[in-house]
């Protein structure tokens, strides 16, 4: 196949798609599929008109990507909120299609960021939230990773880590964000289980599965935040938590510990606690210090100040606050949950309303909102 000629095709391909309805952005996205699309099958079975190929399955590739939310809705409710485990359909090449746009070509970063574009069915805003970054450097970024997919050769699929990179993102928007993916993250993270015997795989999967034991004890009948303290742990699902903790077990006993591992041994902790007073925090800093070696983000750092505060005091957590960076998501609601532990309710019902202002979603503004009202009418 020539993949010059592939790429010069592009410009015209999107040109009919437009003319045909279709934005740019969507029409863009249609044609990066067919392209991976030609790239799989024309080496096989070339087609006599390429460019017409192209236009034809990028405007099928369209019409599919306007129904999938629908498709998403009605799957879901043909299924239960958990996949069972056991074999999957041999005709689902999602997980093929992930790492095909984890390309070795690409940076990690990047690939994530495409593959979560491309198959995900995440937006450029919702990718940029989970990066820190802006909106319009995560739309670059996509653009360049696109150009770059567009002219390399498919021969060397991606690598597992970048995958679980991906699957992670996934769940987490999935968990907390506006559109539901964490069911799908976790059947994919099955089927990746199943053909790999690396450690991380298995941690990603109990992770994920302990943190959905506890998704219906999230929200209140009226959709308010319930803070893990707060929640009623009879409402936890303890086969997902069971399975969940034996995932981990088995991939902590081959001694190669990664982040999910980490993570998933945090979220261990909390559903291993009968009750929120019985939460083994120095335990869990202790595990926050592995992660935080092992990764070194900021977020982390910010989660182990608050493990801190539970562990040693809030002031202790408001001294290893000191070491976070203030630009990290959720950093000034924290200095408000450790204000007011140590007594200040005045400086920390400001900072929960200040925190409301950057909230990344209704649910959490209301709940910081509350929070602030609730200090201010108990002074």
């Amino acid at each position: 196949m020539d993949e010059t000629a592939v790429r010069a095709w592009s410009p015209a391909v999107i040109g009919v798609l437009r003319r045909r309805g279709a934005d740019f952005a969507a029409a863009e996205d249609a044609v990066q599929e067919a392209l991976l699309e030609a790239v799989r099958t024309w080496p096989q079975d070339p087609p006599r008109d390429p460019q017409g190929w192209l236009v034809t399955t990028a405007w099928r590739k369209f019409l599919d990507s306007t129904r999938s939310e629908t498709a998403r809705r009605h799957r879901e409710t043909r299924v239960q909120t958990e996949p069972e485990p056991g074999t999957v359909p041999d005709a689902d090449d999602t997980l093929e299609l992930y790492f095909l746009c984890a390309h070795p070509s690409l940076s990690t970063s990047s690939a994530v960021a495409l593959t979560l574009r491309a198959v995900g069915g995440l937006t450029t805003r919702q990718i940029a939230e989970a990066y820190l970054v802006p909106e319009s450097t995560m739309a670059q970024r996509i653009s360049r990773a696109k150009r770059t997919v567009a002219g390399a050769r498919f021969t060397h699929p991606g690598e597992v880590g970048t995958v679980l990179r991906v699957l992670y993102l996934v769940f987490n928007e999935g968990y907390s964000g506006d559109v539901d993916l964490a069911a799908e993250a976790i059947r994919l993270t099955r089927q990746l289980a199943a053909i790999t015997d690396d450690p991380e795989v298995r941690g990603l999967l109990a992770l994920m599965l302990l943190h959905h034991a506890r998704r219906p004890a999230r929200t209140d009948p009226d959709g308010r935040l319930v803070p893990l303290a707060e929640q009623d742990r009879t409402r936890w699902d303890t086969r997902l938590i069971s399975d969940g903790v034996a995932l981990l077990q088995g991939a902590l006993a081959a001694d190669r510990l990664g982040e999910y591992q980490a993570q998933a041994a945090i979220a261990a902790l909390h559903a291993d606690a009968p009750t929120a007073a019985e939460t083994d925090w120095p335990q869990i800093v202790e595990w926050y210090d592995e992660l935080l070696a092992l990764t070194g983000s900021p977020v982390v750092r910010l989660n182990r100040a608050v493990a801190v505060g539970e562990a040693d005091g809030p002031h202790a957590g408001l001294a290893a606050l000191a070491d976070c960076d203030p630009s990290v998501p959720r950093h000034t609601a924290t200095r408000a949950y450790l204000h007011e532990h140590a007594g200040d309710r005045e400086v920390a019902a400001r900072l929960y309303a200040e925190a409301a202002r950057s909230a990344s979603s209704v649910a959490e503004r209301d709940h910081l909102l509350r929070q602030a009202a609730r200090l201010n009418s108990g002074a």
